[in-house]
């Protein structure tokens, strides 16, 4: 680019391959070989293969001798995307990208980074797109392909949906089309190209690529001047698509809403529904809110894959999920015991459903009867009657337990406690001999109890019914093939929250997050869960009944070797599988977290 090499096809024609470079540094004669020797696009890479050097050290090399400044994903990630400057289509296929980043004076500069820097064609065509801007004006960099084909993935989920997937298997066959329901939408590559309208041909892609991502929810977030869409992908909300027409925002809420069964003309009251769709052969259903906002209308559209789960379950169990040993083991007891209440609690989203089905598979051996009611089903488990809550005919949480109870059933599973009534019901029956598993919605285990309370149901009832509370929480997990260690001071870690004098940084890994192609350049890949536990033992039991300060009896489950959501979080942390930002983002800091007992590889250990 600034120095480009005289490298035309015919200038070494005839030559012989040059061996590898000696002291350990690329020559411009191994460069040259590599513009006949390698296709355009992967000439870094044959370098790296021939020479025997590592990529970092090639990419440096080959910088320097062309008057360019190699960049690793950390300062790749500094770039802000501009499509105006080289579209995305065009970035696609010359491997470069291109936007604006900062220098350390703070002036912002335009950013062209190339993977392929001997591709003269290539550097003529940026050169026109810059349109003779002076070369202080202009960062000129070099990265691997991977790392450029990594932030290009990034941006595309953050500005833009997703483009063309692998459409092998995608298309449903004819036998499917001719069979399927009517009022069940399929998606596909060539279905959404060939769609004529193009509201349609707008919603259906959001859907697929949400589905190709792993996304768990779909946010349609109406804006005075249109609509922005979001997907949550391990937890967190990401853009994805800016629709920069009121209109044709409206329309697409409109189309959802159809799609829904829903009352299109209302537009002042929330609206809930569902609707299903077909994907390689297999349907999802998405749940549908609808609400009303200052600009319109907002909808998030929960995603339940449920074929796809069910086969993912079929092997699950508690030992299949990343939690603390410790919590696996007060799980696996309160579970097994013949009678009594199992509350699980966490928002929505963090697992809750899965811890119970996971504890329901394991103690499954077909002696007993297990009935559960939910809202919606989302995972099939065989010898287990399921049975769904259809509020529009009457069966509600409450109607349906009581039923459930002169079902003969052992083990009973409520899906959540959402009312007084049913609350009361799942006590008594777990007084009266049976197993009740169920999940409500409370920060931690010690606030369980007031949500009853506020709930009008009698605290020693409660209190004689429960066996144990499970609060949960899900982490995002650091990339195994990018994650960096990340070296914390005291003075870091006690800005953070974290009390250095408190852990053993002697055997503490800390890491943090960078980015890659394998986890589409955020850093983290995955989750993991932690939970609190809390086991129902006299002196708990008595403290509870006596409606003592929270504050004692926190005191008095530390003395027991109980371990807060924190204290997981940060074993979690210093055992390098999350990161210390990661671990403020989920769990409130505490005045003093309790190290007593606390490993990095008891609650790191899945």
């Amino acid at each position: 680019m600034n120095a480009p090499l005289p490298l035309t096809p015919s200038a070494e024609a005839g030559q012989a391959p040059v061996a590898p470079p000696a002291g350990g540094k690329i020559g411009r004669a191994l460069m040259l070989e590599a513009v006949h020797a390698a296709p355009a696009g992967s000439r870094v890479q044959w370098m790296v293969g021939q020479s025997g050097l590592d990529a970092a050290r090639v990419l440096a090399d080959v910088a320097a001798a062309l008057g360019l400044r190699p960049m690793a994903m950390e300062e790749l990630q500094g770039i802000t995307p501009d499509f105006e400057l080289i579209s995305f289509a065009d970035c696609q296929a010359r491997a470069c990208l291109g936007g604006w980043s900062t220098d350390a004076s703070g002036r912002t500069l335009r950013a062209v980074v190339v993977s392929d820097p001997l591709d003269l064609k290539a550097q003529e065509w940026i050169d026109l797109q810059l349109g003779g801007a002076a070369p202080d004006e202009v960062v000129r960099g070099l990265a691997l392909l991977e790392d450029v084909q990594a932030w290009l993935t990034h941006a595309e989920r953050n500005l833009m949906a997703m483009g063309k997937g692998d459409a092998e298997g995608d298309a449903a066959g004819p036998g499917d089309a001719e069979t399927a329901d009517a009022s069940v939408v399929t998606l596909s590559i060539a279905g959404i190209e060939t769609t004529q309208n193009p509201l349609v041909r707008l919603v259906d892609s959001i859907l697929y690529d949400a589905l190709k991502m792993g996304a768990s929810d779909i946010h349609f977030e109406t804006q005075p001047a249109g609509l922005h869409v979001k997907y949550r992908i391990d937890g967190v909300l990401e853009n994805v698509k800016r629709i920069d027409s009121a209109e044709m925002g409206h329309q697409a809420i409109s189309r959802i809403k159809v799609l829904s069964e829903l009352d299109i003309s209302e537009r002042r009251t929330p609206q809930d529904g569902r609707f299903k769709v077909r994907v390689e052969r297999r349907e999802i259903d998405f749940r549908v809110s609808i609400m009303p906002n200052l600009f319109g209308e907002d909808a998030v559209l929960r995603v339940l894959d449920r074929k796809h789960l069910t086969g993912q379950f079929q092997t699950l169990s508690l030992d299949t999920l990343s939690f603390a040993q410790s919590a696996k083991d007060f799980i696996r007891q309160a579970s097994s015991l013949p009678y009594g209440l199992l509350l699980v609690t966490g928002p929505t989203g963090s697992g809750k459903t899965t811890t119970l089905y996971a504890a329901i598979s394991e103690i499954n051996t077909g002696l007993d009867k297990i009935i559960t009611i939910e809202d919606p089903i989302e995972y099939q488990l065989k010898g287990v009657l399921q049975i769904p809550v259809n509020e529009k005919k009457g069966l509600t949480f409450a109607r349906g337990l009581r039923s459930v109870l002169r079902h003969d059933p052992d083990k009973i599973m409520v899906g959540e406690i959402r009312d007084a009534e049913t609350a009361q019901i799942a006590v008594q029956a777990a007084l009266t001999g049976h197993q009740v598993f169920t999940t409500v919605h409370a920060n931690n285990v010690f606030d369980v109890i007031g949500r009853f309370k506020n709930m009008n149901v009698d605290s020693y009832s409660l209190v004689s019914a429960l066996t144990g509370i499970v609060a949960q929480r899900l982490l995002r997990a650091v990339c195994a093939h990018c994650a960096a260690p990340a070296g914390m001071a005291a003075e870091e870690l006690l800005r953070l929250g974290i009390p250095a004098d408190r852990l053993d940084l002697g055997q503490a890994k800390f890491m943090r997050a960078v980015g890659c192609p394998h986890c589409r350049g955020t850093g983290y890949k995955g989750r993991l869960a932690i939970a609190e536990t809390l086991e129902m033992d006299d002196d708990i039991r008595d403290l509870l009944v006596r409606q003592a300060p929270i504050a004692q009896i926190k005191q008095v489950a530390r003395g027991k070797g109980f371990m807060s959501l924190r204290d997981s979080a940060v074993a979690l942390a210093m055992g390098g599988q999350t990161t210390v930002e990661e671990i403020n983002r989920v769990t409130p800091r505490e005045n003093s977290q309790s190290p007593q007992g606390m490993q990095p590889t008891e609650a790191a250990h899945a």
